[in-house]
């Protein structure tokens, strides 16, 4: 573990780097992992062409349009696709089964031998850019706060 830390804090990498970085990880796991995030990943580009990949966190795949959609942790039993706003997000599928008791994300739990739902992560992917875009439309303006009640002030 420390070892593998230490390769991303002594390479770094730049941002046009990212897709080359994720190939090479998705490589070096070599296993189910490594198949699964590859299907997921394309998975993020069919449902949205216009997605970006970065890499942050030392090392964690991370798709993007105009903020951040979700990123794909891979670890020892689980391949792990946290929405950064996936509280937000209907999910009629029931995709979501990790990271539930937050606010603000949610996150999918893809094990060794789950079969991912091609259609309802395309749809779930499709939500979240429609959220990032929305909140970029609206960005920006100014929201009018209205007055409480008991502070106005009396004239006199």
């Amino acid at each position: 573990m420390v070892r593998e830390l230490e390769r991303y804090i002594k390479k770094p990498f730049r941002m046009e780097s990212a897709s080359a970085f994720i190939d090479e990880k998705i490589k070096e796991l070599g296993d189910w992992r490594g198949k699964t995030l590859a299907k997921v990943r394309g998975i993020i580009h069919e449902a949205d062409p216009e997605i970006v990949e970065e890499v942050k966190w030392m090392g964690t795949p991370v798709w993007s349009h105009r903020g951040i959609i979700c990123t794909g942790e891979t670890y020892k039993q689980v391949v792990k696709m946290t929405f950064a706003k996936g509280a937000a997000l209907r999910d009629p599928s029931g995709l979501f089964n990790s990271s539930l008791e937050g606010n603000v994300r949610r996150a999918i739990d893809i094990h060794e031998g789950d079969k991912v739902d091609k259609a309802a992560l395309k749809n779930l992917i499709r939500a979240a850019v429609a959220l990032n875009l929305q909140g970029q439309s609206i960005k920006g303006k100014t929201k009018q706060k209205k007055p409480r009640r008991g502070s106005s002030k009396r004239a006199g």
